[in-house]
């Protein structure tokens, strides 16, 4: 799905992600790398392989789009180290962009691990009339990109069926990013007059009319 904001566009893809065109910058936000090897670690049953999903969805996004920046909104990895770095370490070795993260309340592990593999890392970043965090944030004169929130919403459908989607959740100064990584959870919000919900279908980004 294509938007505009602020007359710069985007691209608003199914896994989660957005491209900024003018910027050729793509955003991601909330990836938690580690949560799985967590999981396991304390005896949850989850297959090994979905460790890998999260890179694999990475590199089918990155063929899609002439990508110069890759922007993380915040928690890129979950917790402390575990054995998903050494696959986040090996997949940052086979990508040409330039890597950026903006602070999340789980990027806890110390930032020599980011800036070992030339990642800049930032509190918050301004392209423009653009703020870019990872908490949301409200600022005079500025639309907010952001995560934290892993937005939701629930579809009524007929009798008392629903439909539980994430989505990127849209406010007149403010877009909050869905959740990229696997296993996050949702937070279901309710939108109010002037919001725009975009869910993620399983193939397709779909606005959802009030």
């Amino acid at each position: 799905m294509n938007i505009t904001i602020n007359n710069q566009n985007f691209i608003l893809h199914p896994c989660g992600a957005a491209f900024w065109e003018e910027k050729k910058i793509l955003l991601i936000s909330d990836l938690h790398l580690g949560k799985i090897a967590h999981f396991r670690k304390h005896g949850m049953a989850i297959p090994e392989k979905a460790v890998h999903e999260n890179f694999n969805r990475l590199n089918a996004i990155l063929q899609l789009f002439d990508v110069e920046t890759i922007i993380f909104l915040g928690d890129l990895f979950h917790s402390k180290i575990n054995n998903e770095w050494d696959f986040f370490e090996d997949w940052t070795k086979t990508v040409t962009q330039q890597l950026i993260l903006v602070e999340g309340n789980h990027d806890i592990i110390s930032k020599k691990y980011y800036t070992d593999l030339n990642i800049g890392i930032y509190s918050e970043i301004t392209i423009h009339d653009f703020l870019l965090t990872h908490h949301p944030s409200t600022r005079e004169n500025f639309f907010n990109l952001c995560g934290h929130i892993h937005p939701g919403i629930k579809l009524k459908g007929l009798g008392r069926q629903f439909l539980s989607l994430s989505c990127f959740f849209r406010k007149p100064d403010q877009m909050i990013f869905p959740a990229f990584g696997e296993f996050t959870g949702n937070f279901y919000l309710v939108p109010e007059e002037n919001d725009k919900v975009y869910v993620l279908a399983k193939d397709e980004v779909i606005e959802i009319k009030r």
